[in-house]
């Protein structure tokens, strides 16, 4: 049997040059694909000291680092399946991961192992161990203790290499289920499209939980042996440095507000680069000018989620135009439903679609169309060439410096505080982070001032807590007694634009 295990591949494309440089930390160390190998296999091997068989999950709630990328790499290399979580979620968001995933082993970062130990123990999570200095109940520790595991094992492609948690309109996160075909084929095609090559240096500021900085990025440099200089977080001053010395950057709109919000940011800082990439969230328009006067270089925006990895891109070579999300990759089928030319959800198929949602069949049917075609729940249009615009998003996404916001966990926990008749949550335009939470009140009397709504919603990671509260008599509603948010939207799209 061939072995699918999309490990293979990556391992294949720097077997012959593995002394090159893998992770620059600038300033502190080098690490080579070489060091990177070893370390991935003395993972695999800890973890398979552990218990964990192919086909186990591991649950990873850690901070960025090279020791998380060897984990990653580590758990793919032995047959595990690999579940990111964002490193700001809560103890209660935690203990609803662990629940789904039933893990073999969860991992966290040091400072939150005695507040996140017990929350394992009650979800009867075998291992709890963390991504910290070497010592006991450190993944370092049972890596010294267990033999490197310098083997792949054997994966079909159909094989479940990952879950990924993308949160739906009921509030209850959904795990997509992405196999090795799923990420093999969307980094090869992802390779090729975006003329990748082993001298290209990627700038590497985004976040590793997700699909954009830990799939996106890392395996399309991987697949070409690229250097890529590794930054803990996105810091502008640290970014304009590098930037003289990089050739991609892959970032979403923040990176780009924030570069642009430096007055003398400029053609100087691009010297070398060949390619500036944004995703996660929309581009504005505005941004895309401003940043082609500034620079010079036109950006290059995709779009991709989750359940699909990525699904269209603008071009290399050709145009690129200014809110538009490109074509469908090759390999991939878009479609959008309804009068051709005329708004309507986004459907697509290819290699690169999920096989559905962990432990959830009822979803997984509700996202397949009858012939096969994932729903991607986004609003688009086609135009006669084929080019993608998106005009519009899954009912009420927020998406708040490339995370995506679904306001109804938000509203669940607003309307259950006492004095609170209801909430409607809305996203609105922020010049750094591209859209801010909002919420919007009907209070009985009085009710509770914003400090107490605050502290109310500390159980949410910070990004999803909203900014700003309104208070209101009533909330608009259509005909149908349904909430009209575009009604909110507009009231309130200058919350966070208007001078103070």
């Amino acid at each position: 049997m061939t072995n699918e295990n999309f490990f293979a591949a990556l391992r294949g494309a720097y077997a012959e040059c593995a002394e090159r440089t893998f992770l620059n930390l600038p300033g502190k160390r080098k690490i080579s694909y070489l060091e990177m190998d070893a370390l991935s296999a003395k993972y695999a091997g800890a973890l398979r000291q552990l218990g964990a068989e192919p086909g186990d999950r591991i649950v990873v709630q850690v901070d960025k680092s090279p020791e998380n990328v060897a984990l990653y790499l580590g758990a793919m290399r032995a047959g595990l399946v690999y579940v990111p979580l964002n490193s700001a979620y809560t103890a209660a968001e935690v203990d609803y991961f662990l629940d789904d995933a039933a893990p073999k082993v969860f991992i966290c970062s040091p400072e939150k192992l005695a507040e996140l130990t017990p929350v394992a123990q009650g979800q009867n999570v075998t291992h709890v161990l963390t991504l910290g200095s070497n010592g006991e109940g450190t993944i370092l520790d049972a890596a010294s203790k267990a033999a490197a595991f310098d083997s792949i094992v054997t994966r079909s492609k159909d094989g479940l290499a990952v879950i990924l948690y993308t949160s739906g309109t009921t509030g209850r996160s959904k795990g997509a289920m992405l196999t090795h075909e799923n990420l093999s084929s969307n980094a090869k095609t992802l390779s090729a499209l975006w003329g990748f090559s082993p001298d290209d240096v990627l700038l590497h500021a985004l976040p590793i939980f997700h699909i954009h900085g830990l799939f996106v990025a890392l395996h399309t440099a991987m697949l070409n042996a690229c250097e890529i200089m590794f930054l803990p977080k996105l810091d502008i001053a640290e970014l304009r440095r590098l930037l003289p010395t990089a050739s991609i950057l892959m970032g979403v709109p923040t990176f780009y507000t924030r570069l642009l919000a430096e007055k003398d940011f400029g053609k100087a800082d691009c010297v070398n680069m060949r390619l500036f990439i944004s995703g996660s969230a929309p581009l504005t328009i505005e941004t895309f000018n401003a940043f082609e006067a500034r620079t010079g270089h036109r950006i290059l925006e995709r779009y991709g989620m989750s359940e699909a990895g990525m699904i269209a891109s603008n071009p290399l070579q050709g145009a690129r135009i200014a809110g538009t999300v490109g074509f469908a990759l090759p390999g991939v089928a878009l479609r959008v439903a309804g009068d051709k030319g005329a708004p309507g959800e986004i459907e697509v198929n290819g290699p690169n679609i999920c096989v559905g949602y962990w432990k959830k069949p009822d979803k997984t049917e509700e996202a397949f169309t009858e012939d096969g075609w994932f729903r991607t729940g986004d609003v688009g249009t086609l135009d006669n060439e084929g080019r993608l615009t998106l005009v519009g998003r899954d009912k009420d996404l927020i998406i708040a410096g490339g995370f995506n916001i679904y306001p109804i966990e938000i509203e669940q926990i607003l309307d259950a505080i006492p004095g609170i008749v209801e909430s409607a949550v809305i996203g609105v335009p922020h010049p750094d982070m591209g859209e801010g939470v909002a919420a919007v009140i009907v209070a009985d009397g009085d009710g509770p001032d914003d400090a107490a709504l605050a502290e109310a919603l500390t159980p949410l990671a910070k990004f999803k807590r909203p900014r700003k509260f309104f208070r209101v008599d009533a909330l608009p509603r259509n005909t149908m007694g349904k909430v009209q948010k575009q009604a909110l939207r507009e009231q309130y799209k200058d919350a966070f634009t208007a001078p103070c």
